[in-house]
């Protein structure tokens, strides 16, 4: 059985002639429908000072969110960890999480943007203490009790809903991301596949269970339509302005997120990036095999909220009926 999550960035570029608070009206709208018709979870993103008005504020959102559904669950991935005072992260997060009654999740990452570390006057050097700090701080404040932070003693209340505290994960692309999130995440959100092995041999040296091979995930942008000849032209330019941000960061860090940049001239040469009708979907679906998960992406690098909300109706109209 497919699990199908919901993820947004909302970009806002001037070619998608919308506003962003248009934007952020279409994303709630779609979350909360989404909601509705079997979706799972919404994942919210971060990144900052970009030309298309990348959400910078994902927990801010997230409330948003909490306060418009019931029950999917809310994950800010990730959140970047040099760029946030770990106290003010622990407040924000359990007031979400009170919210939305326990449904928040917080993928912590160590952020690889070079413009954002000028930004914010960060080191790239400091990135993984930031993280580490981050993890440890949000696992103490939330007891809500007093403990040691830096060089006094601090209490953060409320504490999270109920008596658990949200899901920590850790986020990266990097054998050292991945043991480090066996030692110190509840678990790991790699930006591919490629080095959840060593996750997965990391837990198993520290006495954890073996989970396996990584669980099957559909590609990053899956749009459904009945005519994909006509769509293709309309979403290339938002393919092409997602690809060119990802892959360029990538890049310029020269790190490998698993994103690239348009090198053919061919927006579509990455298979990440799939257009297909109906039972093209529900054929994907089947041949990445039991348990995958398919993250929808429905204004990927600015599609128009209108054009998305034709591609979701799809889905859950002729795709999950078949596919879910």
């Amino acid at each position: 059985m497919a699990r199908f999550e919901l993820r947004y960035d909302l970009r806002n570029p001037v070619e998608a002639g919308t506003t962003v608070a248009e934007r952020y009206d279409a994303a709630l709208e779609q979350i909360t429908w989404g909601e509705q018709h079997g979706f799972r979870a919404v994942t919210l993103s971060e990144h900052h000072g970009t030309d298309d008005s990348y959400l910078p504020s994902p927990l801010v959102f997230a409330a948003a969110v909490a306060a418009r559904t019931e029950r999917i669950t809310i994950r800010v991935a990730a959140l970047i960890a040099p760029f946030h005072d770990p106290l003010r992260i622990a407040e924000d997060a359990a007031v979400v999480d009170q919210l939305s009654r326990g449904r928040l999740q917080l993928v912590v990452a160590n952020g690889y943007v070079p413009s954002e570390f000028a930004m914010f006057g960060k080191g790239l050097a400091d990135r993984v203490p930031a993280t580490v700090e981050m993890v440890e701080t949000l696992r103490a404040a939330w007891t809500g009790e007093p403990f040691p932070f830096r060089d006094r003693t601090v209490r953060v209340t409320p504490r999270p809903f109920g008596d658990r505290r949200p899901a920590l994960f850790l986020g990266g692309a990097s054998d050292g991301a991945a043991r480090r999130a066996a030692r110190i995440a509840d678990a790991f959100f790699p930006t591919d596949a490629t080095h959840w092995e060593t996750y997965r041999a990391a837990l198993v040296e520290r006495g954890g269970p073996d989970l396996g091979p990584m669980p099957p995930v559909g590609p990053k942008f899956v749009h459904v339509t009945d005519d994909v000849a006509r769509d293709r032209p309309l979403l290339a330019p938002f393919v092409h302005n997602d690809r060119a941000s990802y892959g360029g960061w990538a890049e310029a860090a020269g790190v490998d997120t698993g994103f690239r940049t348009v090198a053919s001239g061919d927006v579509w040469d990455d298979p990440e990036y799939q257009v297909l009708t109906s039972p093209q979907c529900i054929d994907l679906i089947e041949e990445l095999g039991d348990g995958v998960t398919m993250p929808i992406t429905p204004m990927m690098g600015g599609v128009p909220p209108s054009l998305a909300w034709e591609s979701l109706h799809r889905i859950v109209d002729e795709v999950m009926p078949r596919g879910a």
